[in-house]
């Protein structure tokens, strides 16, 4: 059985103090003997406090992008090196934001992927498409794409070491959320996907659904059976609230 998985991606708001009361409230919250896996993922300045914070708690640290190369002269850029360095185990990769407001292309989003898994990190891959995508009908045409951007590269065994995220562009923050049946029919492709390339893998690869993830609707989207788990915004900045839908999933 596929272990369910809960990241909280804090884009770019918090403060020191505001983190630390935030993963205070948080831990008194989580069930004890929880199910699903935990993982926050906070702006790249407080990943070592975080992580510190976060110590023996069993909540995972993660990064919100990672730089494709390994170091040189790039200013501003952060390696998987780096992240692995501060405590990090996974990282977002090919976020739907870093797509649209920073041009961030298949082929970048293929070679960070290599990248992150070239330090044993855990990419948690990103794909999903614009309200004009869908309503062109070319949901199954994008997903697939940004999907086969990275297969390309490194194949389906890479994928026994990493996690997909479903995150429709149009539903991300604009309190609009694919339905359960909507989410779970572009899981369910994308794992078929996985499994024409080798079914074991497919069978078992975490699917993540993000966009508009709240406690009022993870469970019934948890519920369907290749949604194992969610890739939570804004929701994520509260304790109380990542901690219902952190038990939707379990």
């Amino acid at each position: 059985m596929r272990q369910p998985l809960v990241a909280g991606n804090w884009k770019m708001h918090g403060s020191r103090a505001e983190n630390a009361s935030l993963v205070s409230g948080l831990l008194d919250l989580l069930q004890p003997g929880k199910r699903a896996e935990i993982l926050l993922c906070p702006p790249f300045p407080y990943l070592m406090e975080t992580g510190r914070l976060l110590k023996d708690s069993g909540v995972a640290l993660g990064a919100q992008s990672v730089c494709a190369e390994s170091q040189g002269a790039f200013t501003g850029e952060v390696s998987a090196a780096m992240l692995k360095d501060v405590g990090c185990r996974y990282v977002l990769v090919g976020h739907s934001e870093r797509r649209q407001l920073f041009g961030e292309r298949d082929a970048l989003v293929a070679r960070k992927f290599v990248a992150a898994q070239g330090q044993a990190l855990v990419p948690v891959l990103c794909v999903g498409e614009t309200l004009e995508e869908r309503e062109g009908d070319q949901t199954t045409s994008v997903v697939s794409r940004q999907l086969e951007a990275v297969l390309a590269v490194t194949g389906v065994q890479a994928l026994a070491k990493a996690v997909i995220a479903y995150e429709p562009v149009w539903a991300i923050g604009t309190g609009r959320t694919a339905s359960p049946e909507q989410a779970q029919e572009v899981h369910a492709m994308i794992r078929a996907k996985v499994a024409e390339r080798d079914a074991t893998i497919g069978g078992s690869v975490r699917i993540l659904y993000g966009g508009s993830v709240k406690a009022s609707n993870a469970q019934e989207l948890f519920a369907m059976p290749d949604i194992d788990g969610g890739l939570v915004g804004g929701a994520s900045l509260k304790a109380d609230e990542f901690a219902r839908i952190c038990a939707g999933a379990g």
